[in-house]
Protein backbone atom coordinates (compact mmCIF):
# COMPACT_ATOMS: atom_id res chain seq x y z
CA UNK A 1 0.00 0.00 0.00
CA UNK A 2 1.17 3.53 -0.81
CA UNK A 3 0.88 6.62 1.36
CA UNK A 4 0.12 9.09 -1.41
CA UNK A 5 -2.28 9.31 -4.35
CA UNK A 6 -0.90 8.67 -7.81
CA UNK A 7 -2.46 9.59 -11.13
CA UNK A 8 -1.03 6.31 -12.35
CA UNK A 9 -4.17 4.80 -10.78
CA UNK A 10 -6.46 7.27 -12.55
CA UNK A 11 -8.81 5.40 -14.91
CA UNK A 12 -7.50 6.86 -18.16
CA UNK A 13 -9.44 4.37 -20.25
CA UNK A 14 -12.71 5.55 -18.73
CA UNK A 15 -11.66 9.16 -19.31
CA UNK A 16 -10.92 8.33 -22.94
CA UNK A 17 -14.44 6.96 -23.47
CA UNK A 18 -15.94 9.99 -21.70
CA UNK A 19 -14.00 12.47 -23.85
CA UNK A 20 -14.91 10.58 -27.01
CA UNK A 21 -18.63 10.78 -26.22
CA UNK A 22 -18.27 14.45 -25.23
CA UNK A 23 -16.48 15.18 -28.51
CA UNK A 24 -19.28 13.50 -30.45
CA UNK A 25 -21.70 15.65 -28.49
CA UNK A 26 -19.89 18.83 -29.54
CA UNK A 27 -19.96 17.65 -33.16
CA UNK A 28 -23.69 16.97 -33.02
CA UNK A 29 -24.48 20.26 -31.28
CA UNK A 30 -22.60 22.04 -34.05
CA UNK A 31 -24.33 20.05 -36.78
CA UNK A 32 -27.87 20.08 -35.35
CA UNK A 33 -27.85 23.84 -34.67
CA UNK A 34 -26.09 24.94 -37.87
CA UNK A 35 -28.26 27.44 -39.69
CA UNK A 36 -31.07 27.18 -37.11
CA UNK A 37 -32.46 29.49 -34.45
CA UNK A 38 -30.47 27.54 -31.85
CA UNK A 39 -27.09 28.34 -33.43
CA UNK A 40 -25.99 30.99 -30.92
CA UNK A 41 -26.86 32.48 -27.56
CA UNK A 42 -25.46 35.90 -26.66
CA UNK A 43 -23.32 35.73 -29.80
CA UNK A 44 -21.40 32.57 -28.89
CA UNK A 45 -22.04 29.34 -30.84
CA UNK A 46 -23.54 26.66 -28.62
CA UNK A 47 -20.92 24.07 -29.57
CA UNK A 48 -18.19 26.50 -28.45
CA UNK A 49 -19.94 27.00 -25.11
CA UNK A 50 -20.19 23.23 -24.78
CA UNK A 51 -16.42 22.97 -25.23
CA UNK A 52 -16.00 25.48 -22.39
CA UNK A 53 -18.29 23.38 -20.20
CA UNK A 54 -16.27 20.26 -21.01
CA UNK A 55 -13.00 21.99 -20.08
CA UNK A 56 -14.58 23.19 -16.85
CA UNK A 57 -15.85 19.68 -16.22
CA UNK A 58 -12.37 18.24 -16.66
CA UNK A 59 -11.04 20.66 -14.05
CA UNK A 60 -13.83 19.61 -11.66
CA UNK A 61 -13.11 15.95 -12.35
CA UNK A 62 -9.42 16.21 -11.50
CA UNK A 63 -10.12 18.31 -8.39
CA UNK A 64 -12.78 15.85 -7.20
CA UNK A 65 -10.36 12.97 -7.70
CA UNK A 66 -8.01 14.55 -5.14
CA UNK A 67 -10.57 15.15 -2.37
CA UNK A 68 -10.94 12.15 -0.07
CA UNK A 69 -14.40 10.74 -0.73
CA UNK A 70 -14.57 9.60 2.89
CA UNK A 71 -14.52 13.26 3.88
CA UNK A 72 -17.38 13.90 1.45
CA UNK A 73 -19.35 11.06 3.02
CA UNK A 74 -18.72 12.37 6.52
CA UNK A 75 -20.17 15.75 5.53
CA UNK A 76 -22.98 14.38 3.35
CA UNK A 77 -25.66 15.57 5.82
CA UNK A 78 -24.47 19.18 5.41
CA UNK A 79 -24.54 18.84 1.64
CA UNK A 80 -28.08 17.48 1.92
CA UNK A 81 -29.26 20.41 4.02
CA UNK A 82 -27.64 22.85 1.60
CA UNK A 83 -29.34 21.15 -1.35
CA UNK A 84 -32.77 21.40 0.30
CA UNK A 85 -32.17 25.10 0.97
CA UNK A 86 -31.13 25.57 -2.67
CA UNK A 87 -34.29 23.85 -3.93
CA UNK A 88 -36.43 26.05 -1.68
CA UNK A 89 -34.58 29.11 -3.01
CA UNK A 90 -35.46 28.06 -6.56
CA UNK A 91 -39.16 28.04 -5.70
CA UNK A 92 -38.89 31.57 -4.26
CA UNK A 93 -36.16 33.26 -6.32
CA UNK A 94 -35.80 31.05 -9.38
CA UNK A 95 -36.14 32.37 -12.89
CA UNK A 96 -39.13 31.04 -14.80
CA UNK A 97 -38.39 29.63 -18.25
CA UNK A 98 -40.35 27.29 -20.52
CA UNK A 99 -43.14 26.99 -17.98
CA UNK A 100 -40.92 25.99 -15.06
CA UNK A 101 -39.01 27.66 -12.25
CA UNK A 102 -35.86 25.54 -12.19
CA UNK A 103 -32.87 27.86 -12.41
CA UNK A 104 -31.21 30.55 -10.31
CA UNK A 105 -29.77 33.29 -12.51
CA UNK A 106 -26.07 33.98 -12.04
CA UNK A 107 -23.88 36.84 -13.30
CA UNK A 108 -22.72 36.62 -16.91
CA UNK A 109 -26.01 35.26 -18.28
CA UNK A 110 -25.38 31.91 -16.59
CA UNK A 111 -27.94 29.76 -14.79
CA UNK A 112 -27.55 27.33 -11.89
CA UNK A 113 -29.88 24.33 -11.68
CA UNK A 114 -29.69 22.89 -8.12
CA UNK A 115 -31.83 19.85 -8.97
CA UNK A 116 -28.98 18.44 -11.09
CA UNK A 117 -26.54 18.59 -8.19
CA UNK A 118 -29.01 17.02 -5.77
CA UNK A 119 -28.44 13.72 -7.58
CA UNK A 120 -24.82 13.73 -6.47
CA UNK A 121 -25.79 14.70 -2.93
CA UNK A 122 -28.29 11.82 -2.79
CA UNK A 123 -25.60 9.41 -3.98
CA UNK A 124 -23.38 10.46 -1.07
CA UNK A 125 -26.17 10.56 1.52
CA UNK A 126 -27.57 7.14 0.65
CA UNK A 127 -24.09 5.62 0.39
CA UNK A 128 -23.28 6.92 3.86
CA UNK A 129 -26.59 5.75 5.30
CA UNK A 130 -26.41 2.16 4.08
CA UNK A 131 -22.67 1.54 4.11
CA UNK A 132 -21.54 3.41 7.21
CA UNK A 133 -24.55 3.35 9.50
CA UNK A 134 -25.76 -0.17 8.83
CA UNK A 135 -22.49 -2.01 8.28
CA UNK A 136 -23.36 -5.48 6.96
CA UNK A 137 -26.69 -6.02 8.72
CA UNK A 138 -29.91 -6.44 6.77
CA UNK A 139 -31.79 -3.12 6.68
CA UNK A 140 -35.01 -2.99 8.68
CA UNK A 141 -38.24 -1.51 7.38
CA UNK A 142 -37.40 1.60 9.40
CA UNK A 143 -34.16 1.91 7.42
CA UNK A 144 -36.11 1.57 4.18
CA UNK A 145 -38.55 4.31 5.21
CA UNK A 146 -35.72 6.66 6.20
CA UNK A 147 -33.92 6.11 2.91
CA UNK A 148 -37.16 6.68 1.03
CA UNK A 149 -37.78 9.95 2.84
CA UNK A 150 -34.25 11.15 2.06
CA UNK A 151 -35.06 10.83 -1.64
CA UNK A 152 -38.73 11.86 -1.37
CA UNK A 153 -38.17 15.33 0.14
CA UNK A 154 -36.02 16.71 -2.73
CA UNK A 155 -38.16 14.83 -5.23
CA UNK A 156 -41.30 16.66 -4.09
CA UNK A 157 -39.50 20.01 -4.19
CA UNK A 158 -38.34 19.36 -7.75
CA UNK A 159 -41.86 18.29 -8.76
CA UNK A 160 -43.08 21.67 -7.52
CA UNK A 161 -40.81 23.52 -10.01
CA UNK A 162 -42.20 21.53 -11.99
CA UNK A 163 -39.51 19.21 -13.38
CA UNK A 164 -40.86 15.68 -13.64
CA UNK A 165 -37.87 14.38 -15.60
CA UNK A 166 -35.22 15.35 -13.04
CA UNK A 167 -37.44 14.26 -10.14
CA UNK A 168 -37.72 10.79 -11.67
CA UNK A 169 -33.92 10.45 -11.75
CA UNK A 170 -33.92 10.31 -7.94
CA UNK A 171 -35.95 7.09 -8.00
CA UNK A 172 -33.24 4.76 -9.44
CA UNK A 173 -30.79 6.17 -6.89
CA UNK A 174 -33.06 5.11 -4.04
CA UNK A 175 -33.68 1.69 -5.57
CA UNK A 176 -29.98 1.09 -6.20
CA UNK A 177 -29.16 2.00 -2.59
CA UNK A 178 -31.91 -0.27 -1.25
CA UNK A 179 -30.78 -3.14 -3.50
CA UNK A 180 -27.12 -2.85 -2.54
CA UNK A 181 -28.12 -2.37 1.09
CA UNK A 182 -29.78 -5.79 1.06
CA UNK A 183 -33.47 -4.90 1.18
CA UNK A 184 -35.69 -7.83 2.11
CA UNK A 185 -38.15 -9.19 -0.44
CA UNK A 186 -41.16 -8.48 1.78
CA UNK A 187 -40.07 -4.86 2.23
CA UNK A 188 -39.67 -4.52 -1.53
CA UNK A 189 -43.19 -5.93 -1.98
CA UNK A 190 -44.58 -3.36 0.46
CA UNK A 191 -42.91 -0.55 -1.52
CA UNK A 192 -44.45 -1.86 -4.74
CA UNK A 193 -47.90 -1.97 -3.16
CA UNK A 194 -47.59 1.54 -1.71
CA UNK A 195 -46.37 2.88 -5.07
CA UNK A 196 -49.29 1.14 -6.77
CA UNK A 197 -51.67 3.00 -4.45
CA UNK A 198 -49.97 6.41 -4.60
CA UNK A 199 -49.42 6.62 -8.37
CA UNK A 200 -53.15 6.72 -9.28
CA UNK A 201 -53.68 9.28 -6.52
CA UNK A 202 -50.84 11.42 -7.86
CA UNK A 203 -52.28 11.11 -11.36
CA UNK A 204 -55.70 12.38 -10.21
CA UNK A 205 -54.74 14.94 -7.58
CA UNK A 206 -51.23 15.89 -8.75
CA UNK A 207 -52.35 18.91 -10.81
CA UNK A 208 -54.41 20.24 -7.89
CA UNK A 209 -51.42 19.90 -5.57
CA UNK A 210 -49.16 21.49 -8.23
CA UNK A 211 -46.93 18.41 -8.24
CA UNK A 212 -47.52 17.66 -11.92
CA UNK A 213 -48.90 19.80 -14.73
CA UNK A 214 -51.65 18.94 -17.17
CA UNK A 215 -49.21 19.06 -20.11
CA UNK A 216 -47.05 16.47 -18.35
CA UNK A 217 -50.06 14.16 -18.08
CA UNK A 218 -50.73 14.71 -21.77
CA UNK A 219 -47.15 13.73 -22.61
CA UNK A 220 -47.48 10.51 -20.63
CA UNK A 221 -50.71 9.67 -22.45
CA UNK A 222 -49.75 10.64 -25.98
CA UNK A 223 -46.45 8.75 -26.17
CA UNK A 224 -48.50 5.58 -26.71
CA UNK A 225 -50.43 7.12 -29.61
CA UNK A 226 -48.65 10.32 -30.70
CA UNK A 227 -50.35 10.25 -34.09
CA UNK A 228 -53.69 10.94 -32.38
CA UNK A 229 -52.53 14.49 -31.58
CA UNK A 230 -49.57 14.96 -33.91
CA UNK A 231 -49.89 18.76 -34.07
CA UNK A 232 -49.92 19.36 -30.31
CA UNK A 233 -48.98 16.97 -27.50
CA UNK A 234 -47.63 14.32 -29.88
CA UNK A 235 -45.69 16.68 -32.15
CA UNK A 236 -42.28 16.27 -30.51
CA UNK A 237 -42.42 12.50 -30.48
CA UNK A 238 -43.71 12.26 -34.06
CA UNK A 239 -40.92 14.49 -35.38
CA UNK A 240 -38.33 12.56 -33.37
CA UNK A 241 -39.45 9.21 -34.78
CA UNK A 242 -39.45 10.64 -38.31
CA UNK A 243 -35.88 11.90 -37.81
CA UNK A 244 -34.69 8.51 -36.56
CA UNK A 245 -36.39 6.80 -39.49
CA UNK A 246 -34.80 9.17 -42.00
CA UNK A 247 -31.38 8.12 -40.76
CA UNK A 248 -31.63 4.67 -42.32
CA UNK A 249 -28.53 2.50 -42.03
CA UNK A 250 -25.68 5.03 -42.38
CA UNK A 251 -27.48 8.37 -41.96
CA UNK A 252 -27.87 11.51 -44.05
CA UNK A 253 -24.54 13.01 -43.03
CA UNK A 254 -23.40 15.94 -40.91
CA UNK A 255 -25.54 19.07 -41.43
CA UNK A 256 -27.77 17.15 -43.83
CA UNK A 257 -30.60 16.02 -41.56
CA UNK A 258 -33.86 17.08 -43.20
CA UNK A 259 -35.82 17.04 -39.95
CA UNK A 260 -32.99 18.61 -37.94
CA UNK A 261 -31.86 21.26 -40.39
CA UNK A 262 -35.46 21.95 -41.38
CA UNK A 263 -36.31 23.00 -37.81
CA UNK A 264 -38.91 20.25 -37.50
CA UNK A 265 -37.10 18.39 -34.71
CA UNK A 266 -37.63 20.23 -31.40
CA UNK A 267 -34.61 20.97 -29.21
CA UNK A 268 -32.17 18.96 -31.38
CA UNK A 269 -29.19 19.97 -29.25
CA UNK A 270 -30.66 19.05 -25.84
CA UNK A 271 -33.49 16.58 -25.21
CA UNK A 272 -33.61 15.20 -28.77
CA UNK A 273 -29.91 15.15 -29.61
CA UNK A 274 -29.99 11.35 -29.95
CA UNK A 275 -32.69 11.69 -32.64
CA UNK A 276 -30.54 14.26 -34.48
CA UNK A 277 -27.52 11.95 -34.18
CA UNK A 278 -29.52 8.98 -35.51
CA UNK A 279 -30.79 11.01 -38.48
CA UNK A 280 -27.31 12.13 -39.47
CA UNK A 281 -25.39 8.93 -38.68
CA UNK A 282 -28.04 6.25 -39.08
CA UNK A 283 -28.48 2.91 -37.36
CA UNK A 284 -24.73 2.27 -37.40
CA UNK A 285 -23.98 5.56 -35.64
CA UNK A 286 -26.77 5.10 -33.08
CA UNK A 287 -25.62 1.60 -32.16
CA UNK A 288 -22.00 2.78 -32.01
CA UNK A 289 -22.93 5.56 -29.58
CA UNK A 290 -24.90 3.18 -27.37
CA UNK A 291 -21.93 0.80 -27.40
CA UNK A 292 -19.71 3.60 -26.08
CA UNK A 293 -22.17 4.21 -23.26
CA UNK A 294 -22.20 0.48 -22.53
CA UNK A 295 -18.42 0.47 -22.24
CA UNK A 296 -18.54 3.42 -19.84
CA UNK A 297 -21.11 1.68 -17.61
CA UNK A 298 -19.16 -1.60 -17.63
CA UNK A 299 -15.99 0.25 -16.73
CA UNK A 300 -17.77 1.92 -13.82
CA UNK A 301 -19.13 -1.40 -12.57
CA UNK A 302 -15.63 -2.89 -12.71
CA UNK A 303 -14.39 0.03 -10.61
CA UNK A 304 -17.18 -0.57 -8.09
CA UNK A 305 -16.11 -4.21 -7.74
CA UNK A 306 -12.54 -3.21 -6.89
CA UNK A 307 -13.42 -0.37 -4.47
CA UNK A 308 -11.51 -0.59 -1.20
CA UNK A 309 -14.64 -0.33 0.94
CA UNK A 310 -18.41 -0.73 0.79
CA UNK A 311 -19.03 3.01 0.75
CA UNK A 312 -16.89 3.48 -2.35
CA UNK A 313 -18.76 0.74 -4.17
CA UNK A 314 -22.07 2.33 -3.19
CA UNK A 315 -20.97 5.71 -4.56
CA UNK A 316 -19.88 4.30 -7.92
CA UNK A 317 -23.04 2.23 -8.34
CA UNK A 318 -25.09 5.33 -7.55
CA UNK A 319 -23.40 7.07 -10.47
CA UNK A 320 -24.12 4.00 -12.62
CA UNK A 321 -27.81 4.16 -11.67
CA UNK A 322 -28.12 7.82 -12.68
CA UNK A 323 -26.27 7.48 -15.99
CA UNK A 324 -28.09 4.28 -16.98
CA UNK A 325 -31.48 5.85 -16.22
CA UNK A 326 -30.63 8.95 -18.27
CA UNK A 327 -29.44 6.89 -21.25
CA UNK A 328 -32.38 4.47 -21.09
CA UNK A 329 -35.06 7.17 -20.83
CA UNK A 330 -33.54 9.57 -23.36
CA UNK A 331 -32.85 6.93 -26.02
CA UNK A 332 -36.21 5.30 -25.37
CA UNK A 333 -37.96 8.67 -25.56
CA UNK A 334 -36.76 9.58 -29.06
CA UNK A 335 -38.01 6.28 -30.54
CA UNK A 336 -41.35 6.30 -28.73
CA UNK A 337 -40.65 3.69 -26.06
CA UNK A 338 -40.69 6.28 -23.27
CA UNK A 339 -42.76 9.44 -22.70
CA UNK A 340 -41.18 12.84 -23.35
CA UNK A 341 -39.76 13.88 -19.97
CA UNK A 342 -36.94 16.29 -20.77
CA UNK A 343 -34.12 14.08 -19.46
CA UNK A 344 -30.80 14.96 -21.21
CA UNK A 345 -28.43 12.43 -22.75
CA UNK A 346 -25.28 12.35 -20.56
CA UNK A 347 -22.19 14.05 -22.06
CA UNK A 348 -24.02 14.64 -25.36
CA UNK A 349 -26.86 17.07 -24.65
CA UNK A 350 -26.03 20.76 -24.48
CA UNK A 351 -26.12 22.28 -21.00
CA UNK A 352 -23.71 23.22 -18.27
CA UNK A 353 -25.49 21.87 -15.17
CA UNK A 354 -25.94 18.34 -16.53
CA UNK A 355 -22.45 18.18 -18.03
CA UNK A 356 -20.67 19.51 -14.95
CA UNK A 357 -22.63 17.14 -12.71
CA UNK A 358 -21.54 14.19 -14.85
CA UNK A 359 -17.86 15.17 -14.79
CA UNK A 360 -17.95 15.85 -11.05
CA UNK A 361 -19.62 12.50 -10.38
CA UNK A 362 -17.01 10.75 -12.52
CA UNK A 363 -14.32 12.64 -10.61
CA UNK A 364 -15.57 11.09 -7.37
CA UNK A 365 -15.52 7.71 -9.11
CA UNK A 366 -11.87 8.36 -9.98
CA UNK A 367 -11.33 9.30 -6.34
CA UNK A 368 -12.58 5.90 -5.20
CA UNK A 369 -10.51 4.19 -7.90
CA UNK A 370 -7.28 5.97 -6.95
CA UNK A 371 -7.64 5.32 -3.22
CA UNK A 372 -7.68 1.56 -3.59
CA UNK A 373 -3.92 1.54 -3.02
CA UNK A 374 -3.64 4.29 -0.40
CA UNK A 375 -3.41 3.31 3.24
Amino acid sequence: MRRFLSFHDFDWVLLGFVLLISGLGVLEIYSSTYGTKFATTTGTPLYVKQIYWILGGLVLMFLASLVNYQMLLENAHWFYIASIVALLAVLVLGEKQLGGRRWIKLPGHQHFQPSEWVKLVLILVLARYFSLNNDDRTPTFKDVVKAGLLALVPMLLVLKQPDLGTALTYVPLAFMALFLGGIQVRHAAIIVVIAGILMPALWVYGPRLHLIKQYQKERLLTFLHPEADSQKAGYQLEQSKIAVGHGGIVGQGIRNGSQTQGNFLPEPHTDFIFAAWAEEHGFVGAVGLLLLYFLVLMRLIDNAKTASDRAGGFVIMGVVAVLFFHILVNAGMVVGFMPVTGIPLPLMSYGGSSLLFTFLALGIVMNVQMRRFVN
